[in-house]
């Protein structure tokens, strides 16, 4: 499988209006030549009132500074003021190294100093490995060519490692909630078997709809209020560089510091065998990156041998396909009008039907819901809006790169249009399946195999 650096130099632009690439390459390398170090000077945490907040303080080479923040506030079951506080700093210090990338990739500086712990070169190779497959999108629709190696180096200035976690944890499980269906079907196949507890990161119609629906109360849900720092978005606006970055990353570290507070043993994402599909073709370039396998690999390694090999932090739905999961969300009709999987359309809660999220989202259930529910759902007939012919020919395989956005297989998408001509036979064949190449706990596997009735 070729890297970025091949991909970009061999790729031949496609007449493809949906997928926009730029040659910053010039500018990258300009703006390294400009920026020679990023630092991560600290982080600051705070409890108050069962409240936890952190604050971050990155340094562009002394010359802007950007101070990003995570506030959870106080619930019942979180424990904080019984935590120690070099645990609390270890675990605030992962989620600063996750953040620091999208601060980082405003001027791309070659050297990043960390200055809040040391790093062991185990460590570093988990963070440069991330971050290269992280930005991989960032890369390839920038054109820019670095090897993982060059992208950046990791200096370790801190005088002491950080510490490892000792804490009980209950046979709990903590479940990340988006306001999609995937998240939906995940809380829907749990939360009548074990205790459960929802978290949200920056609260919205659709995530908030969901756990109300799921009978969750005000106090019974975690809430994680991120900020970013405006500078940051203030460069961006004036053309430095931009683009896509590993939030799936940084939701875990987060997840894996409110597992702790709740004192909870397991965190169950809800990512799907699909995302393991690059998004260009015979690449590792992924959209759904730190929602792969690869990385879910990689994480629970890292946190097992630097915080914790208790808690158990894995995807539900790995061993499933998107359309399985369709398949099961669909038999959840009261979220059927709360749920949006539509990115453009979130902050308005609502689906704006001309995107890759709306009508890969259409298609997936289309074999399980009629046309009049989908349109009820959607506000339109998005199989009859020509304008989305070309999303849907990157969707079905036929343009030369899948949408950047977390969507389906390519055979998915072929197998739902059989369906809509009265061949379900692929339809059910992937319904059938069931991946092995998962982390699932026992239980957790019995419970999604009953689901399916596999």
């Amino acid at each position: 499988m070729d890297d970025i650096r091949t991909i970009i130099r061999n790729f031949v632009p496609q007449n493809r209006k949906s997928v926009k690439r730029t040659d910053n390459q010039s500018q990258f390398d300009a703006l390294r030549k400009e920026f020679s170090v990023f630092t991560f000077e600290k982080q600051t945490v705070k409890r108050e009132d069962g409240r936890l907040s952190i604050v971050f303080e990155f340094n562009l080479d002394d010359r802007y500074l950007f101070h990003p923040t995570i506030e959870i506030p106080a619930r019942p079951f979180l424990e904080w003021d019984s935590i120690p506080t070099e645990m609390l700093e270890a675990m605030a210090f992962q989620i600063g190294m996750t953040e620091l990338v999208s601060y980082w990739k405003i001027a791309c500086p070659k050297r990043v100093e960390i200055k809040a712990f040391s790093l062991t070169e185990s460590q570093k190779r988990f963070w440069k490995k991330l971050y290269y497959n992280g930005l991989g999108e960032f890369l390839y629709l920038n054109g820019i060519s670095v090897s993982e190696e060059d992208l950046m180096m990791v200096d370790s200035v801190g005088n002491q490692p950080f510490a490892k976690v000792s804490l009980p944890l209950a046979e709990r499980t903590l479940i990340p909630v988006g306001g999609g269906k995937d998240s939906v079907v995940t809380l829907e196949c749990l939360r009548n078997e074990m205790p459960v507890i929802p978290l949200i990161v920056n609260p919205r119609g659709a995530t908030l709809n969901c756990v109300k629906t799921a009978n969750f109360g005000e106090n019974e849900f975690v809430v994680i209020n991120r900020t970013l720092d405006p500078t940051m978005l203030k460069l961006n606006a004036e053309g430095y560089l931009n683009g896509h970055t590993p939030f799936s990353a940084l939701l875990a570290f987060i997840s894996v510091l409110v597992a702790f507070g709740s004192r909870s043993k397991y965190i169950a994402l809800s990512n799907e065998n699909s995302a393991n599909e690059a998004t260009v073709p015979g690449t590792n370039i992924n959209h759904q990156y730190s929602k792969s396998i690869g990385f879910e690999r990689d994480f629970r390694d890292y946190v097992e041998e630097n915080l914790n090999g208790k808690v158990q932090y894995f995807s539900f739905l790995r061993p499933l396909s998107e359309l399985q999961i369709a398949y099961l969300f669909a038999q959840f009709e009261a979220y059927h009008h709360v749920f949006r999987s539509c990115n453009v359309g979130s902050k308005t809660d609502s689906w704006c039907g001309r995107c890759p999220k709306c009508l890969f989202t259409w298609l997936v259930l289309s074999p399980f819901l009629p046309k009049e529910k989908l349109v009820a759902i959607f506000g339109k007939d998005l199989m009859a809006d020509e304008s989305l012919r070309p999303v849907f020919e990157e969707l079905d395989g036929t343009a030369s790169v899948k949408p950047f956005e977390c969507v389906g297989t390519v055979e998915e998408v072929r197998a739902c249009m059989e369906a809509a001509n009265g061949h379900r036979e692929a339809v059910e064949n992937i319904l059938h399946r069931f991946n092995d190449e998962h982390f699932l706990p026992g239980e957790f596997g019995r419970i999604l195999k009953r689901r399916l009735h596999v």
